[in-house]
């Protein structure tokens, strides 16, 4: 379809249908909304499923109005869908991973289990010796 918008993409194609006309080869207007319809973008898929749902079929006048009825309503969409990207709450991944792990309750049983880890007698990982752990080595300080 490339640029431009869907109701010049709809006239070109009936400006096509009226030359074939002219060569006699002349396709009826519901061949005409067919044709639009199975060429319209990936977009408009919603668009297709609720034509092909009802039992009346639209003019080439009608398919023109509700197609750009669609259109708009598909760049609204797209407005709103980046401002709501646009403003997010956090700013970084950390925050967002330090709410999460309160919002579990798993933060106090990761501490309440590295203290019992050191508290069990683990030692000091740099001397080795048991009582007291690496950051209070009088050795690792030297």
């Amino acid at each position: 379809m490339g640029k431009g918008n869907i109701r010049e993409y709809i006239m070109e194609m009936s400006h096509i249908a009226s030359k074939l006309k002219a060569l006699k080869l002349e396709l009826s207007e519901d061949l005409l909304v067919h044709l639009v319809l199975i060429s319209l973008p990936t977009q408009f898929g919603q668009f297709k499923v609720s034509y092909n749902c009802q039992k009346e079929t639209w003019s080439l006048n009608e398919l023109i109005s509700h197609c750009v009825q669609e259109e708009e309503r598909l760049k609204q969409d797209k407005t709103k869908s980046a401002h709501i990207a646009s403003t997010s709450k956090y700013k970084g991944k950390g925050l967002k991973r330090k709410k999460d792990k309160e919002v579990a309750g798993t933060t106090p049983q990761r501490k309440q289990k590295k203290k019992s880890n050191e508290s069990e007698g683990n030692g000091c990982f740099f001397c080795g010796f048991v009582g007291h752990v690496k950051k209070h080595c009088t050795n690792y300080h030297t």
